[in-house]
């Protein structure tokens, strides 16, 4: 199992109200833990894309910051967590042109992940005829992930003809590093979405596997549904990304626990809840501006048991963490969620000595190979 860390710059009103200058902060700090990822052996670091999410993500111009990124790691995979490719959001073939330039940038260390916006509030900011429908994006993600194959790989792009964009030939420069194109893939949330993109071979960024439960059944129609893929891209992507947002390590198991306890996972989980209107919904939520309720001991003790957490000391983390392997997930992505810097960088060293080597033993990436081994059978 390899493993990924995602950042998306979560700035709490109580972040801002001690430090005028919290925004900042939180992005220069994101950017450190980031390299501190790499060096601590996460094969994967990941950047998400939101607009207009006030508190719960700053972090819209992911593409920069994914470049500047580019410059200063040599090893881990960058990846769009996601880039948005709804015309109105940003252009299909501006978003061909860059992945192939961070594809060039990294030297084949850039993963393509897609997406269709994080709800109603953030999808109607470019699509105002899609308020209250969120679901109107599908059609437009289904007709667009098609066309960067053929943007990448025809030498002038033939153009294209659909419901919602338009196109006519043109050469989309650059072409991608190498020969091939990053692996594909898609942020999940709902359950049906992980067999349509299994069926199209895309990986899955899964963020709303939770519990071991729900993921057991979601990880096995995935993988029966990826054998028969009909591929949009140029090779099958057969990965499955397990986000952990919830967890907290630290030398001390107690301390790990109190810092859990502490680190307003209830606000956090309202802003969640407050815009991905298209993600799941347990029955008796409070409904912004109500708060979900912090959790309290038993609560913390029940999501560990079933998975949705990851607290405790380093064996506590390497025990909690094999679970997820033994079901089959090919990635573990651990989210810096509402730790503060010194607790995230515990979290990242602590799982670079004594998690991540005894779990992930293969230096070469899982879709270095697959890329390498399309444009091998291409070749």
């Amino acid at each position: 199992m390899e493993f990924g860390f995602l950042t998306q710059a979560y700035v709490p009103q109580a972040w801002r109200d001690k430090d005028p200058n919290a925004e900042h902060t939180v992005l220069m700090d994101d950017f450190d833990l980031c390299l501190e990822a790499e060096a601590a052996g996460f094969k994967n670091i990941w950047l998400s894309e939101h607009h207009f999410l006030d508190e719960y993500s700053h972090l819209s111009a992911s593409d920069v910051f994914l470049g500047a990124l580019a410059s200063r790691t040599t090893t881990a995979h960058l990846g769009s967590g996601i880039f948005n490719p709804l015309p109105k959001t940003n252009h299909p073939a501006k978003v061909a042109e860059r992945v192939a330039m961070l594809d060039h940038l990294t030297e084949g260390r850039f993963e393509f992940g897609t997406g269709r916006g994080a709800g109603s509030f953030e999808i109607s900011g470019f699509h105002d005829e899609l308020a209250g429908n969120p679901s109107g994006t599908k059609p437009i993600w289904e007709e667009t992930i098609r066309e960067f194959l053929k943007m990448w790989s025809q030498e002038t792009y033939q153009g294209f003809e659909g419901e919602s964009w338009r196109m006519d030939p043109r050469p989309i420069l650059p072409k991608p590093y190498g020969k091939g194109h990053p692996a594909m893939w898609y942020a999940a949330g709902n359950p049906p979405s992980y067999v349509m993109a299994a069926q199209k071979g895309l990986g899955v960024l899964g963020f709303s596997l939770d519990t071991i439960e729900v993921a057991e059944g979601i990880i096995r129609s995935y993988k029966d549904a990826i054998v028969d893929a009909e591929p949009v891209g140029a090779f099958v992507n057969d990965n499955l990304i397990v986000a952990c947002g919830f967890n907290c390590i630290a030398e001390d198991r107690d301390q790990a626990r109190r810092e859990f306890l502490d680190g307003g996972i209830g606000y956090h989980m309202s802003q969640v809840f407050r815009y991905h209107d298209t993600f799941p919904r347990p029955d008796g939520l409070p409904v912004w501006p109500d708060l979900i309720p912090d959790p309290d001991e038993a609560m913390m003790d029940g999501m560990i048991g079933a998975g949705s957490a990851i607290v405790g000391d380093p064996h506590d983390a390497l025990e909690q963490v094999k679970r997820w392997e033994a079901l089959g997930v090919d990635q573990l992505l651990m989210l810096r969620g509402t730790k503060t810097k010194e607790q995230c960088s515990e979290m990242i060293r602590l799982m670079g000595e004594h998690v991540i080597p005894k779990l992930d033993t293969d230096p070469v990436h899982r879709t270095t190979r697959m890329r390498q081994a399309a444009s091998a059978v291409a070749a």
